[in-house]
């Protein structure tokens, strides 16, 4: 997904300075020849460590200004496509049966996601295609909020198939340092108090009692997590996610880049075959986009599929 040329390129010829600087130098000191400007004192070889070392710092700063130009242009691409993947899905997306559409209508009036009606049926369809096809696993959705999502993943799935509900159930923990300048800036904006929620109402980071209240939800919407198979899981995900158990399809909503990883490094080794992971936030945070990246990396047996969100499947 990066777009590698100019690196390579530009590091290449740094590494032919940084030898040219050696083998100059080496050569300076053994001969006693000098290899600066021709001042009528020794013989010029054109290959001054000083203009070397020069060039190589321009180099460095091409090489620096041209990365900054792929990142931006894959900020760019990301957006592109999830622009033109949003635009299909939602004139695509089918309507599903009346019980699980006025799932979607109630959490979505109630407040209590901030994902639009079409993303909700992709991910109930997800889950209609395992139970569909008798794909085995449980469902997990990490990071939940005010629980909107893993409601209608409840409600799509049956009550047999588990599902597990990860959340620190309060205010989300501070990035890293490899999250980006933008995923900061969200946080600071938590930080100080100033986020707002879904239409306008408290923030769920906010919440005195988010547990309780997404468990009121579940109930409320008729999936309650006592008699539905689903386990509301409250603590950090690094401390939390421990299965093992097959994975049938994960929905991850960690935002930033350590939270995404972690989900990732304990969730896709159990993902089964023709399971997915779906992750929302791959097109907005770069933390987020930064860790799918680094996670998938040359693990060729998962399978990335650009659509509204990017959904990760295993082959």
């Amino acid at each position: 997904m990066a777009l590698e040329t100019p690196r390579r390129a530009l590091r290449q010829a740094a590494r032919e300075l940084r030898h040219r600087v050696a083998s100059s130098a080496g050569t300076s000191t053994a001969t006693g020849t000098s290899t600066g400007p021709d001042t009528g004192t020794g013989t010029t070889t054109g290959t001054d460590p000083a203009d070397l070392s020069a060039e190589l710092e321009r180099l460095r700063a091409r090489l620096t200004k041209a990365e900054a130009k792929v990142a931006r242009n894959k900020d760019q691409l990301a957006q592109m496509r999830a622009r033109f993947r949003a635009a299909l899905d939602l004139a695509d997306a089918d309507r599903l049966h009346d019980d699980l559409e006025r799932t979607i209508a109630q959490v979505r009036t109630e407040n209590l996601t901030f994902l639009r009606p079409a993303y909700l049926r992709d991910l109930a369809q997800v889950v209609l295609d395992l139970e569909r096809d008798r794909v085995p696993g449980t469902i997990v959705e990490a990071g939940t909020a005010l629980g909107g999502s893993a409601i209608v993943l409840a409600a799509a799935k049956s009550t047999a198939r588990s599902m597990k509900v990860y959340d620190v159930f309060g205010r989300i923990p501070e990035p890293g340092e490899r999250d980006g300048a933008d995923v900061h800036k969200r946080y600071q904006r938590i930080a100080s108090g100033e986020a707002t929620g879904v239409g306008g109402d408290t923030y769920y980071g906010y919440r005195d009692d988010l547990y309780s209240e997404v468990t009121d939800s579940f109930a409320r919407h008729g999936v309650g997590v006592d008699g539905h198979n689903v386990e509301l899981v409250k603590g950090l995900f690094e401390d939390t996610i421990d299965l093992d158990e097959p994975v049938a399809m994960a929905h991850l909503d960690g935002d930033w880049y350590d939270s995404t990883m972690v989900c990732l490094q304990r969730l896709a080794p159990l993902l089964v075959p023709g399971g997915r992971i779906v992750l929302d936030d791959y097109y907005q945070w770069s933390g987020c986009r930064r860790a799918v990246d680094d996670y998938f990396a040359g693990r060729d047996e998962f399978e990335p599929q650009w659509r509204a969100k990017l959904h990760v499947v295993r082959r």
